[in-house]
């Protein structure tokens, strides 16, 4: 479960001081939230009615705010767009003081008698739009939901009735503020996967299969995505619509370290419209294409990368002399991030921005290349698990701090990994760790291929992503048998824990998909 807190349990029997009785045989709670709340507030509202029926066969009736005369609810809202939530806190019957102002944490209690005729209120409140959401799921986790019953097809125990039981809990802030996935390498998976079953009517990765990438990515407690972005994909602001989808399940939305400010050079770049992509020869021309996005994309959450790459994540082609490289890259994300000042009238520094030195790009950061002390500075692994670098003393004390881009499926001469996921858990932790420790609690973002295969180092990477004190080298090694054993049963942990321990011993040792003659793909011919 990721970043479950364990306060909110399954109970049995009759309900008595903190437990609640969520659904019954006959009966059941009704969910509340207010009209003036978040679209993801009255979502998460609607999530839990569903995880309720899997677990039931009934799904629990969602209705707004004000409450009818009831024996128990369900209040779900935001601090400052509840009204019973507010009203309560202004009584002094419901604490939130530890979570006022917070960054997504969230509040759960029992509240007796909340309002006329009501006997009993399982209150979740969040101090933001995403706190609220978290503490939903972890009532549809406590109940038997996994974030992946429907990715990955966990199965959920049947029940005819739910009693929790429940001590006020009150979640911490998460240990890295934006923690998410980057869709990578879709053209053997997810794209064809999408196009021919699950959005035919698109032929593509579209709306629907983002709706279900967002959930999930709320559900396991993470907040941002780096869309699909190769050229076989249609670039994902070219669908009106999944801008929409993203923002109603507050995901944070960026793009990967070739992108500059949400734009996907690889497929949205038109040479005959807009010319060369070359900032030396075109500069105006991809300036104005760039503001264009930001103006676009201005109203809702987003992570602005910083960039300049060639075309299809290659080198930029320009002067080979290093000064002359430096020079260039700083005047194009100083054209950028004024771009932002002038299209979201904000001070830079209120502006989430980010750059990654990632391949050759890391080789003019070490150049000389000077940033904005606000900006985030993403260092990147090696494509196989190992930081190439982390922030140093200087680097340490800026305001923007750091964060990690971390590979854990990897398509790219002369190695590629994508059918198994074999990135040890005990490496994940150990270099995760270490970042962490060198301010890289600003952003994490996990190459994860097509999300098939990847499950279980995604599952682990947001986990540490949103509380890494949970973790240590043995109950990292661990991590894996134990989330087996959940869905399947804790008698067959032991077992669990030697399959998974032998496999990335194994793996380790040499990545299966490098077993064969060849350095790329398939063939028969001897690498040299």
């Amino acid at each position: 479960v990721a970043g479950a807190i364990a306060q909110i349990s399954l109970a049995t029997g009759k309900t008595a001081g903190s437990q609640f009785l969520l659904a019954g045989k006959n009966s059941g709670a009704t969910l509340y939230y207010d009209d003036r709340d978040f679209e993801v507030v009255k979502r998460a509202a609607g999530f839990l009615s569903q995880d309720i029926g899997l677990v039931t066969g009934r799904n629990a009736t969602v209705q707004a705010l004000p409450a009818a005369k009831e024996t128990a609810i369900v209040v779900i809202g935001t601090l400052g767009h509840n009204s019973l939530i507010d009203r309560l806190v202004s009584e002094g019957r419901l604490n939130v003081d530890k979570i006022r102002g917070g960054w997504e944490q969230y509040a759960v209690e029992v509240v007796e008698r909340p309002a006329a005729g009501i006997r009993k209120a399982l209150v979740i409140a969040g101090s933001d739009r995403r706190g609220t959401a978290y503490g939903v799921f972890s009532v549809s986790e406590a109940i038997g939901v996994s974030p992946w019953y429907w990715w990955a097809d966990v199965p959920v125990r049947p029940r005819t009735s739910l009693y929790l039981n429940v001590h006020p809990e009150v979640s911490k802030t998460p240990s890295v503020k934006y923690r998410g996935l980057f869709i990578n390498d879709e053209d053997f998976g997810l794209k064809p996967w999408a196009a021919k079953t699950f959005e035919p009517e698109l032929g593509d990765i579209g709306p629907k299969t983002y709706s279900k990438i967002c959930e999930l990515l709320l559900r396991m407690k993470g907040n941002y995505l780096c869309p699909a972005m190769h050229s076989c994909t249609k670039a994902f602001n070219y669908y009106p619509d999944n801008k929409l989808v993203a923002d109603s399940l507050a995901i944070v939305m960026g793009s990967v370290h070739c992108e500059p400010l949400l734009f996907n050079n690889a497929s949205e770049w038109d040479r005959k419209t807009m010319g060369e992509w070359d900032y030396v020869k075109n500069r105006e021309g991809i300036n104005r294409v760039l503001r264009q996005r930001v103006r676009e994309n201005a109203s809702y959450e987003n992570v602005y990368t910083l960039a300049l790459r060639g075309l299809h994540d290659r080198a930029m082609t320009g002067s080979s002399d290093m000064k002359e490289r430096v020079r260039q890259l700083e005047g194009a994300l100083h054209d950028q991030r004024q771009l932002l000042v002038d299209e979201l009238g904000k001070p830079g520094e209120e502006i989430p921005q980010a750059f990654t030195p990632y391949k050759e790009v890391l080789e003019v950061y070490s150049g000389g290349l000077e940033l904005p002390d606000d900006v985030t500075i993403i260092w990147p692994d090696d494509n196989y698990g190992y930081m190439k670098r982390l922030s140093g003393e200087r680097e340490r004390k800026r305001s923007g701090r750091s964060g990690v881009y971390y590979h854990v499926s990897y398509l790219g001469k002369p190695h590629d990994y994508l059918w198994i996921s074999s990135t040890p858990p005990a490496l994940m932790y150990e270099e995760l760790r270490k970042a962490y420790d060198a301010t890289a609690d600003r952003i994490w973002l996990l190459n994860a291929g097509d999300i098939k295969a990847c499950e279980p180092a995604f599952d682990l990477f947001l986990a540490m992503a949103y509380e890494i004190d949970r973790f240590d080298y043995a109950n990292t090694a661990d991590y894996q048998a134990r989330t087996l054993s959940r869905i399947f049963g804790d008698r067959y942990f032991d077992t669990f824990r030697d399959i998974t321990t032998t496999f990335y011993d194994l793996s380790f040792q040499r990545k299966p998909e490098l077993m064969g003659w060849g350095y790329q793909w398939a063939t028969d011919k001897h690498g040299r």
